[in-house]
């Protein structure tokens, strides 16, 4: 796998490569949609991202904790409305105690029977060592962009190589793995992106997560220009082309940049959706970007709501936890 082939398809017309991505996503993926429900169970962070509005010298934020029961009692009523995975997302908040997760982990899968995904942030091998032994089955890290120089500036307190690593021990303990990059970042250009896929093509990554940038205007990229719907969806059209099986959602921050963005994202190379369960009440306090969609909306709602944009596509809600479509397949050239 080159760059340059990777950037081909960046330079292709638009219609004709979201064709060939939709027709990639239906022969190797299927036309089923998997739906990912997320309990965003705190929004308190360590970290100080340049982009983020959970970063915590943002003092304007009201922050909020759920309780080990809480978030149970929620990934109850997901697994009543029909979820059968469950994505416990929070900031890099130290405030709960390994044990504890543990056994939320625990409970979730022996009660729930519902796959568990993580997306918590950097931990240490024995942190991720316990939660796969307590039954966590996915893990979500991204990177947001695999330039270095561009990493270190938009994260100034994060280490790019103790991220990777991150990654690496994740995989070295059998994790199905997601990771992914923002799209319109300042500083970002094509020949950046191409970098980002070939990045993780050579990860191998089980879901790769794409959304723009959008934004915060409580960050020090408040005056900063929104990533384009046009270049996130060229995104994941040719990382569907290059990755062929990975799981890859069509992310609430493309639904929010444009009213239909997600049904636009299914259409050329996703095949899931990670609806929000996180309580009414503290959703718009979970603000990674502004002008989130779908934070007043109640979860039984918004399960019928999903349900009927996936069928105006011709689409099928997928049954099961929707494990990985790479294991036991060997790698294969897609551009050769």
């Amino acid at each position: 796998m080159e760059k340059e082939k990777i950037l081909q398809y960046f330079y292709k017309e638009e219609a004709a490569l979201f064709q060939e991505a939709d027709q990639t996503r239906k022969m190797y993926c299927g036309d089923e949609v998997h739906l990912r429900g997320i309990i965003e169970f705190s929004n308190y962070c360590k970290r100080d991202c340049l982009y983020c509005g959970l970063r915590r010298s943002n003092n304007k934020l009201t922050r909020y904790r759920l309780s080990v029961n809480e978030i149970f009692e929620i990934s109850l009523k997901a697994s009543d409305l029909g979820y059968e995975t469950i994505v416990l997302q929070s900031g890099e908040d130290e405030y709960y105690g390994i044990e504890d997760l543990c056994r939320l982990v625990s409970r979730i899968k022996k009660e729930l029977k519902c796959a568990v995904t993580l997306c918590i942030g950097e931990r240490t091998f024995e942190d991720y060592k316990s939660f796969k032994e307590a039954g966590a089955d996915r893990y979500l890290l991204k990177f947001e962009t695999s330039d270095k120089n561009l990493f270190c500036q938009l994260k100034p307190d994060s280490s790019y190589e103790k991220r990777l690593e991150c990654i690496y021990f994740l995989k070295t303990l059998g994790y199905e793995i997601g990771s992914g990059n923002m799209v319109g970042l300042p500083g970002q250009s094509v020949e950046t992106l191409a970098e980002d896929i070939l990045f993780m093509y050579n990860l191998d990554l089980d879901m790769i997560g794409i959304g723009p940038f959008i934004p915060h205007p409580d960050t020090p990229l408040k005056d900063s220009q929104c990533g384009s719907l046009i270049d996130t969806l060229k995104t994941v059209a040719v990382t569907r082309i290059v990755t062929k099986n990975t799981h890859i959602p069509a992310t609430t921050a493309v639904g929010s940049i444009e009213i239909e963005g997600r049904q636009k994202a299914l259409q050329c190379g996703a095949n899931v959706i990670m609806p929000n369960l996180t309580p009414v009440e503290y959703r718009e306090y979970y603000q990674l970007y502004p002008n989130k969609i779908c934070l007043t909306e109640k979860p039984s709602s918004c399960r019928a709501c999903l349900e009927g944009i996936v069928r105006s596509l011709g689409r099928t809600i997928a049954q099961g936890c929707g494990p990985s479509l790479k294991k036991n397949e060997s790698k294969k050239e897609v551009l050769g």
